[in-house]
């Protein structure tokens, strides 16, 4: 089963080793699509030394500025965390993350993000994920190495590649209709939070954490493109029926 529609996005990494040690992580494992969002140095010496004859994949490593811009196309999202959030996330475990991934991907490609080494992902950019997984780890001493968490969840992903498939939560197998991409949910979310502003019931000076909220819940549903058009006719609907004829995005 291939594995080229899994991309592995490192967001703002500031050490080349571990770049190059996610690169020989990645290989060993099958996966190739590499992607860096904003990366500090990735072409040093200490990179191509820890890549350990990874060079093609670090070599075809896609670099870009944001991470809306490493996730374009891909129908499922998931990031990596380690702590604990004020608003949780769907949460799953390595094994059950790495099945997901690789159902998705044989339709649409589909990314595993993991953040910075001090501070891992901010909430906002997990605003663009549907689902978290953290590696279970000692209680007393929970420090994993970046490089390393790519390790196991390639192995994760090499191992669920190889299993019969299982039932997921979500089931990602050949829908009629393909899951809406990143960009349209991102533009969805925007014409919400516009149609919510102009009804009154958000208060943008005072949002609290509603669109957060919001996000995380149809990010859960898994919207397909016929869906997401449907949700999005609605608020046209709305917007027509007060004077508004705005279409955000």
């Amino acid at each position: 089963m291939s594995l080229s529609n899994i991309r592995i996005v490192l967001v703002h990494p500031t050490h080349p080793g571990n770049v190059g040690a996610a690169a020989r992580a990645m290989k060993t494992m099958g996966l190739e699509a590499f992607y860096l969002v904003a990366p500090v140095d990735y072409q040093g010496p200490e990179a191509w030394a820890r890549a350990a004859g990874a060079d093609d994949v670090l070599a075809g490593a896609v670099t870009s500025d944001s991470l809306g811009e490493a996730l374009r196309g891909c129908s499922l999202v998931i990031g990596t965390s380690s702590r604990a959030r004020a608003i949780p996330w769907p949460a799953l475990d390595p094994r059950a993350c790495a099945q997901m991934l690789v159902a998705a991907s044989q339709q649409r490609p589909a990314a595993l993000v993991f953040g910075r080494e001090k501070m891992g992902l901010t909430n906002a950019e997990l605003d663009s994920c549907q689902y978290v997984v953290s590696i279970p780890t000692n209680d007393r001493y929970s420090s994993l190495n970046l490089a390393c968490a790519v390790q196991v969840m390639s192995y994760e992903i090499l191992r669920a590649s190889q299993a019969q498939p299982e039932v997921t939560d979500i089931d990602w197998h050949e829908p009629e209709v393909p899951p809406a991409s990143g960009e349209d949910r991102e533009r969805f979310y925007r014409h919400l939070e516009a149609v919510l502003v102009e009804i009154g019931f958000l208060d943008p000076t005072n949002p609290r954490k509603l669109m957060r909220r919001l996000v995380r819940l149809f990010n859960r549903t898994a919207l397909d493109v016929n869906e997401l058009n449907i949700l999005r006719g609605i608020l046209t609907a709305v917007q027509r029926s007060i004077g508004q004829t705005r279409r955000p995005g």
